[in-house]
């Protein structure tokens, strides 16, 4: 029980960059009585509206859940859904003094429509080209005052496809880690893949991999995880490779080990978000430790917890804690 209590209590002192795609999730909750007699669909009878901080900002948000320090680089439109956004990340103490609102793009809005914990319809509103030139210059020079002046000791890159982590900002914001010796995580997506040579821990999912990869397989065993491994190894020079197996759990491949870490049984009501806590957690776990193996088993853990929930929520500290007490304690 000590054990995860001292290294919860390391989390306080570590200070996380998270550079990345950030978005305002909105909730519609309702309930259906009837099919709309103008087209066969439901009509949702809506009873509250909830917003909350979504995509890379979720990443953030598990990290001052966790009793770290986040801060968030990102750019998002100047409109009424970045001062939304913006306010909730005050309330959660989440610093953004390195964000920047630009005239050339809307800030991302995914909208859920949901009825009786089962969600009925997402309308998306978002531009997903890269930064602008004039955009990707300013994110670069507010990274290196961000480095200059916090000191972090971990850099998330949490991309989304939606632009902010143009292959640019991705080169420029490696070498700046590799130079100040700062560990770098990446939770990566298709067209970015190969592009975050170098970093520290290399975070897909399964299907990411594969697609990547154009690996052709249906059965997922230890020795063709490791086949993977082996490949973005060669191609990306990394250090860690992490890849979430969805309901089979977690793979880990370093320089020295690797395993695959089978989840736990849940009862899941919602995946959304799952990645955000996921590299959250490992990226904590490391930096506390330099253990990939605890980083693995805690990680998976958390991804397992969150998906109990309906919608994008930070995972629990004391619950956190209180489950890896009871399923890793010896």
């Amino acid at each position: 029980m000590e054990k995860f209590k001292e290294l919860f209590e390391q989390f306080s002192s570590l200070r996380i960059g998270v550079v990345g795609d950030v978005m305002l999730d909105t909730y519609m909750w309702g309930h259906v009585e009837r099919i709309s007699p103008e087209a066969p669909v439901p009509i949702v009878a809506m009873e509250k509206k909830e917003y909350r901080i979504g995509g890379a900002g979720n990443v953030a948000l598990n990290i001052q859940s966790l009793g770290a320090t986040p801060y968030v680089l990102s750019v998002t439109g100047d409109d009424e859904d970045a001062r939304m956004l913006i306010r909730l990340f005050d309330e959660h103490h989440i610093n953004t003094r390195y964000c920047i609102k630009s005239t050339d793009r809307i800030t991302t809005n995914k909208t859920r429509v949901i009825s009786r914990n089962q969600q009925m319809m997402r309308l998306d509103a978002e531009i997903t080209r890269d930064l602008c030139r004039e955009d990707e210059v300013k994110l670069v020079e507010l990274f290196q005052d961000f480095v200059r002046d916090e000191k972090p000791h971990v850099v998330i890159l949490e991309d989304y496809n939606k632009g902010v982590l143009s292959e640019a900002v991705i080169k420029v914001i490696i070498s700046i880690c590799k130079k100040e010796g700062i560990i770098t995580a990446v939770d990566p997506k298709r067209k970015n893949f190969f592009d975050y040579k170098g970093v520290t821990i290399f975070k897909p999912n399964l299907r990411e991999a594969k697609e990547a990869l154009n690996f052709l397989f249906t059965d997922v065993n230890f020795e063709l995880l490791k086949d993977i491994h082996t490949e973005l190894s060669h191609l990306l020079h990394h250090k860690i490779s992490f890849i979430t197996l969805s309901e089979k759990g977690v793979f880990y491949n370093d320089e020295v080990s690797s395993e695959i870490i089978p989840s736990h049984i849940r009862a899941v009501a919602d995946v959304s978000g799952a990645g955000d806590t996921v590299i959250a957690v490992a990226a904590l776990v490391y930096a506390a430790t330099k253990n990939v193996r605890l980083m693995a088993e805690v990680a998976n853990i958390a991804g397992g917890l969150v998906c109990e929930e309906v919608g994008t929520v930070a995972i629990n500290k004391d619950r956190l804690m209180h489950e890896c007490e009871l399923l890793l304690s010896n």
